[in-house]
Parts: C-alpha cells; sequence; structure tokens
C-alpha cells in the first residue's frame, strides 16, 4: 500500500506530460502550427516533414507536487514529506502523461489558393487523478478515522494509445478571415478507461458485546473499467499491434476547425476546435464492473497504518479477498464509445516595430502585413473527466531575422504560476528547424518544475518565388 502512494507521486511526475503547446501555437514560421489551428496563416507554398522527425513532442507537468519535493536533498525525512503531501494535495489534483510522434506530414497550395495538408502521427495521452481518501488510508490505515467514508469515487483515470490519420484544407477566404478545417481518423491500439465512479469505504464501531467490535462498510459502491486492445496483449505479437496503428484497430472519426480575422494592421485574432470527436470500440473490448454494499465484521483488529510495518498487510489483503468474494466483479464484453479529449485555443495579437524587409507590404498575399514584433494572449483548454483544465499565456515575438523568428511565453496553468517558454524557428535554405521549451528555467533541475516541456521539428519548406 505504501508503494501505491509513491507511485502516484514519484513515477506520475517522472512520466507525466500535458497537451498545451503554446510556444508553437501561432508561430507561423512553423508548419506544425495548422495542428493547433487548421485556420491560422499559411505563409509557405508547400512543405514536407522530414518522417518521424517533423514533430517530436514531450511535454510534463504534474499539478500537485514535484520529484524534487519528495525525493530532493532535505532535512526531513521521506516519509513526512510523502505525508505532508499526501494531505496537501486534493482529489482533483492529478498527473497527465502526453506524447506525439509525427510519422508523415506535407502541405501544399493548390491553384485555387487552398493549402492542403495532411498526415499521420501516433499519441499517447494519459491522466489519473490523486485518490486523496484512499491514499490516506493506505498510509495511514482507519484506527484514527472511525466513521469518516474513504470516497472510492476519487479513482479517475484515462490512457489511450493510438495514431491519428488527417487531411485538412486552409483558405484565405477575404481580406481579413482565414479559416480552416481538419478531417481525423482515429485507429486506437490500447486504451483503458475508469471515471464517474462512486462508492464509500468506512469504519464503524459495532456491537461492543461482539468479539468484533468494528465493522468495516463498502457502501453504494459502483466502479467501472472499460478496456479495449488489453485483453489480448498477452498472445498478441509485436506485428499484430503495430497493425492496430495502420487502421486495424477500434476506429473512430474527429473534425478539427480553425479561423484567424485580421482586425486591422496591427491587431489579430484566431481560435481552434481541436478533436471534437469519438472512438467507436468494439474489437477486444473488456469491461470491468462492480456494484453493491458489503458490511465486514470478521476482523477483529482495525487496521493500523503501514508505519508500523510489513506486518499490518495481512490485515489489508484479507480485507481485499472478502471484498472480492462478496462484491463480485461482472466482465461485460460488449462494445462502447469513447469522446476524444476536445481542446479549445484562442488568441489574440498586437503587432508593432518595423515591417518585415523594411517596408510596408502585404507580405506573400498569405500572412498580411507582418510587423517583425509582436505581444499577445493566448487562451487554452481540455476537457477531462472531473471538468476542463485551462492555461492562459502571454507571449512575445520578434522576427529577428527574415530566416529566424522567436517566440518567448509566460503561462499561468493548473502546475505553476512561474512557466517561462522559449521557442525558435530558422529556415536554413529549403530545411526549416524549430525547437521549442516550457519551464526553461527549470532545465538545470527539472525535478523542482510541475511541468517540462520540449518540442523539436524538421521540415523541408518551399516559400512562394
Amino acid at each position: 500500500m505504501r508503494i501505491i502512494s509513491i507511485f502516484f507521486m514519484a513515477f506520475g511526475l517522472s512520466v507525466s506530460f500535458a497537451q498545451n503547446k503554446q510556444v508553437i501555437y501561432g508561430l507561423d514560421e512553423v508548419p506544425q502550427s495548422l495542428l493547433l489551428n487548421p485556420g491560422t496563416l499559411v505563409p509557405q507554398k508547400s512543405h514536407f516533414g522530414i518522417p518521424f522527425l517533423s514533430q517530436v513532442h514531450f511535454n510534463g507537468g504534474a499539478s500537485g507536487v514535484s520529484t524534487f519535493e519528495i525525493f530532493g536533498n532535505s532535512n526531513v525525512d521521506i516519509n513526512t514529506r510523502i505525508r505532508e503531501k499526501i494531505f496537501e494535495m486534493s482529489d482533483k489534483d492529478f498527473f497527465t502523461a502526453t506524447q506525439q510522434l509525427q510519422v508523415i506530414d506535407f502541405g501544399w497550395r493548390s491553384q485555387k489558393d487552398i493549402y492542403f495538408s495532411g498526415g499521420m502521427y501516433q499519441e499517447l495521452d494519459f491522466i489519473t487523478y490523486f485518490p486523496r481518501d484512499l491514499a490516506i488510508l493506505a498510509w495511514e490505515g482507519n484506527r484514527d478515522y472511525l466513521g469518516y467514508e474513504f470516497d472510492r469515487g476519487q479513482l479517475s483515470a484515462t490512457g489511450d494509445l493510438l495514431t491519428v490519420y488527417h487531411f485538412g484544407a486552409n483558405k484565405r477566404i477575404s481580406k481579413k478571415w482565414t479559416a480552416g478545417v481538419r478531417a481525423k481518423i482515429y485507429s486506437s491500439i490500447l486504451s483503458v478507461k475508469s471515471t464517474n465512479n462512486r462508492g464509500s469505504f468506512v469504519t464503524r464501531l459495532g456491537d461492543v458485546n461482539s468479539p468484533n467490535i468494528y465493522e468495516h462498510l463498502v457502501q453504494n459502491a459502483d466502479v467501472k473499467v472499460q478496456t479495449s486492445g488489453i485483453k489480448s496483449l498477452e498472445n498478441t505479437t509485436a506485428g499484430k499491434v503495430v497493425s492496430r496503428a495502420f487502421l486495424g484497430g477500434n476506429l473512430g472519426v474527429g473534425v478539427d476547425l480553425g479561423a484567424t480575422y485580421e482586425i486591422d494592421d496591427r491587431w489579430r485574432a484566431s481560435a481552434s476546435l481541436l478533436d471534437l470527436g469519438a472512438i467507436f470500440h468494439s474489437k477486444d473490448v473488456e469491461q470491468y464492473h462492480a456494484t453493491g454494499d458489503y458490511t465486514l465484521d470478521g476482523i477483529e483488529l482495525i487496521f493500523p497504518p503501514l508505519s508500523e510495518g510489513e506486518a499490518t498487510l495481512p490485515y489489508y489483503d484479507n480485507l481485499e479477498d472478502e471484498i472480492e468474494r462478496e462484491l463480485p466483479v461482472d466482465t461485460i464484453n460488449s462494445g462502447y464509445t469513447q469522446l476524444r479529449p476536445l481542446k479549445v485555443n484562442a488568441s489574440v495579437k498586437y503587432s508593432f516595430g518595423k515591417y518585415l524587409g523594411g517596408v510596408e507590404c502585404d507580405c506573400l498575399d498569405k500572412g498580411g502585413i507582418q510587423r517583425i514584433q509582436a505581444v499577445g494572449f493566448q487562451f487554452y483548454s481540455i476537457l477531462r473527466p472531473k471538468g476542463p483544465q485551462m492555461a492562459a499565456t502571454l507571449f512575445y515575438y520578434h522576427k529577428l531575422y527574415k530566416f529566424l523568428a522567436a517566440k518567448a511565453t509566460y503561462t499561468v496553468d493548473p502546475y505553476s504560476y512561474t512557466n517561462f517558454g522559449l521557442g525558435v524557428a530558422a529556415d536554413i535554405g529549403k530545411f526549416n528547424v524549430y525547437l521549442a521549451g516550457d519551464n526553461i528555467f527549470h532545465y538545470g533541475n527539472i525535478a523542482k518544475s510541475k511541468s517540462v516541456s520540449l518540442q523539436f521539428g524538421l521540415n523541408i519548406k518551399i516559400d512562394p518565388e
């Protein structure tokens, strides 16, 4: 049980990621900004991403604790630090994990001035909320919590490994408006989901004349775990897993929408709606569902805290075995539909300074009048099982040279109020390369950061003559 508590804080921190890409959003020099807003301004004539290198994305964060707070050098005992964090965190704190690898990416401008783009990328998306009550029960035991209802409904997690095939169109429909749409096909490789659970565990005083004076009650239990692609893993070869990535898994459909509005030669607004869609799980599906109530009074001693030693573990094992007998788990093989985590981006940008090239121009007639500096505000939201997670970003953009642009960001999100990011994009001949990072001031000691991001890519980009 102690290992469970450490797992949620230590393992969650070491691999935790998030989906916000505030440095790349609106950075039109990067072709992959189209994936964040299909209606962004597109200056190039065409692009082709170097396979497996056009976008490699890692972006990490934990909302309630950093690795350094648990494992860093300190005069405070590690058990004390873990206990303090367990009580400090809430069931709304979470660990997330998102990783993306772009396999193929391409785009070109047609004779009708429509920029078509498409490709394929692999994505891992995982989130688990911190089950505070269960962590307290595991760490402290229930001896000092008579009558307290430990909430089993705090168990909430989802995880998906999938590939996404996409194709979109972007067009400047007027001097002020640019709009875009992107269609997606999802091919799920593995999926697990357990949300909207409920129930409680409580220990109460029973009959004082009984040999067992304590009653342990499981009340209103309703716990469900949905999986696809998991059941057959033991008998599945690597080739079969790979085939799921190439439209051989559970399929789904989705759409991205986006637009940019040129208010005047200085002000610009944009917004996008990403992953409006669902995956329909029908293959290799297995759902587990436990419901009911149960009262246990067959264990004479109340459970002591884990800090008293491993000798206490049999009590927990006995309880688990008894509950499994009295609250059987139903296995269901029917399919289910899973909504994708909907994402929203929005921004407003004010440009100033000299014009690109030193003269006022409608550069390439594709991006409006371009000044070499800009400041702005961005908003991001992703819909999660316990509600939306949001972030607000202030940014500064500078076109350093015709071939080199940089963007600095300051972001406030559930992870911290001190997230400074930096991104650069360079066009070297026909090669486009970009690098973006988050929480850059923590790179000297990443363990102290609750959120760390890195994104880079390499493309071939052809500009209009």
